[in-house]
């Protein structure tokens, strides 16, 4: 699979959207002696990339694992206009790839970038109204960095599909926030919203705290429990430190991941569950499947759609927005004012614990000020564990 990370293509860069290795290894040799020629696994990983960098054509496969190719074409149109947008098929894509010399120029003069095939089909979804201001922040959320406002619009995007979701990111930047708002923004909001935090129940636990279990099933199970799963039941069921979930609990997730079904310790039958999942973690899972800490086949499963969050140090004007934020919501008299000195030093700060950190250290300097009118340097006060100095 492609990194997901972020990187700016030359001026002009072509960009290749599908599953299939083959397809993305097929345009990659043909096209390559243009120029570098990026490429992305899914239409979500497609669009975070469109939305970072200067684009002149995307080879788009019909088939996509995440989001529909129709529905992302329209996308393009509004907000890319000057992208040039082939379609391929990843069954025939032998076919899709002109010969000659100047492939990409083939394809300029023999290939609509939206047919009017293409338009007829896509009537429908035309037809829909334009959601607005994409780019403003989520339930719970703060900022409006470009990094930010990426993750806004794939929330967005993402919630009204049931496709399932992945949220990566160092600790405390929000990946519950994130999760809260894909359940908020769906159809699946007027139902419920279970969390399990995988790294908080013991290992032997886990799977009759997720699955449920029948009574007399173990010592002390003295009546039926429904489980995590059950109780999300037609809602949403987000999956917290998901790397951490034990290997035999990794396969029972796989089959209800697609199944949609479940089977209680201590139970024969089996239940039929209607369960929207999101997960998340800081770990690399990737790493995790070479190392044979985490399934191979759950890993795509989960990743369908990722959505990766930054650390707060590269959000820049974001880190005095939400020490205003967190000022504002602080138990104080008054609103606290920040002194040039103080925003100076919460710039400076590296923040590995991230916006949970900035929380904290806002927290604090509100109690430390007291009465005070401003908050001072000498109250913007950082743990002893990240390095840097007190006071």
């Amino acid at each position: 699979m492609t990194s997901a990370g972020f990187f700016p293509p030359p001026s002009g860069g072509v960009l290749v959207a599908s599953p299939s290795t083959a397809v993305r290894e097929q345009f990659t040799r043909r096209l390559e002696r243009h120029g570098p020629v990026h490429t992305a696994c899914g239409g979500a990983e497609a669009l975070a990339k469109l939305e970072n960098g200067q684009w002149q054509m995307l080879f788009l496969d019909r088939r996509l694992p995440d989001l529909d190719a129709g529905e992302l074409v329209l996308i393009i149109e509004r907000r890319f206009p000057g992208i040039r947008v082939v379609m391929v098929d990843s069954e025939s894509v032998e076919s899709e790839i002109p010969s000659g010399n100047d492939p990409i120029e083939n394809w300029r003069t023999s290939v609509p970038a939206r047919s009017d095939e293409s338009r007829a089909n896509f009537r429908n979804l035309r037809a829909m109204p334009v959601v607005p201001d994409q780019d403003a922040s989520l339930p719970g959320m703060v900022g409006d960095a470009d990094l930010m406002r990426v993750v806004y619009r794939m929330v967005r995007l993402v919630a009204a599909h049931e496709t399932t979701v992945l949220v990566t990111g160092p600790t405390g930047t929000g990946k519950d926030l994130v999760a809260r708002a894909i359940h908020q923004l769906s159809p699946r909001s007027v139902n419920g919203f279970a969390v399990l935090n995988c790294a908080a129940i013991p290992e032997t636990l886990v799977e009759s705290e997720l699955f449920g279990y029948s009574r007399g099933a173990f010592t002390g199970a003295a009546q039926n429990y429904a489980g995590r799963i059950l109780a999300a039941q037609g809602g949403t069921l987000f999956l917290d430190e998901i790397g951490d979930l034990p290997l035999a609990a990794q396969s029972k997730l796989l089959r209800f991941l697609e199944h949609k079904e479940i089977q209680r310790l201590g139970a024969s039958e089996t239940m039929k569950a209607d369960v929207r999942v999101i997960a998340a973690t800081n770990r690399n899972l990737a790493a995790a499947v070479k190392g044979g800490s985490f399934r191979e086949d759950l890993f795509y499963r989960l990743s369908a759609f990722p959505i990766r969050l930054a650390p707060l140090v590269q959000r820049g004007a974001d880190v005095l927005k939400l020490a205003f934020h967190f000022l504002a919501r602080a138990e104080s008299k008054g609103r606290p004012h920040l002194d040039p000195g103080a925003a100076q030093k919460l710039e400076a700060h590296s923040w590995p614990g991230n916006v949970r950190e900035m929380q904290q250290v806002l927290e604090r300097a509100a109690i430390l000020a007291g009465d005070a009118a401003t908050i001072q340097a000498e109250h913007i006060q950082f743990s002893a564990t990240d390095g840097s100095e007190e006071g």
